[in-house]
């Protein structure tokens, strides 16, 4: 029997990354994840909804990542879900389901490029993971183009 446990979220940070190291030096960020969904009701209403994701990112990916996201930033993730279980304080079981990232791409905020362009939107421009703005037009990703 084939088994597939993937998670693909695009939507903005609900708060600054946060890094830190494990006792054995490796790098591990966390961040959340707002992502929303929108409806007509069948009155005609809107609806909405939103939902909150965990993201853990770690190793080297966490270093070049963590200075590039701030809250607010458009963010797409891809990565697989993992549910952790602890023992809280007042002896409850407590169970946290996050997203382990295996591919993020930042996809820029208002006034982070400099290209001069008044035309298009800048969410529609990347950054790689070593921190460089690309203004290529064969790395330009156009929000329309992802399937879903």
């Amino acid at each position: 029997m084939l088994n597939l446990n993937r998670a693909q979220i695009l939507g903005n940070l609900t708060r600054d990354p946060e890094m830190r190291f494990t006792p054995n030096g490796q790098a591990v960020t966390n961040f959340g994840v707002a992502t929303n969904r929108r409806w007509k009701n069948s009155d005609g209403s809107d609806g909405e909804s939103t939902e909150f994701h965990d993201v853990v990112v770690w190793g080297k990916q966490a270093e070049n990542i963590t200075p590039m996201l701030k809250k607010g930033d458009p963010v797409y993730v891809e990565g697989r879900l993992q549910t952790r279980n602890w023992e809280g304080q007042d002896g409850v079981k407590r169970y946290k389901t996050e997203i382990i990232a295996e591919n993020t791409i930042v996809l820029g905020r208002k006034g982070a490029f400099s290209d001069n362009s008044t035309e298009g939107n800048p969410i529609d421009k990347i950054s790689d993971n070593k921190g460089k703005n690309s203004t290529n037009n064969e790395d330009e990703i156009n929000i329309e183009d992802i399937p879903f």
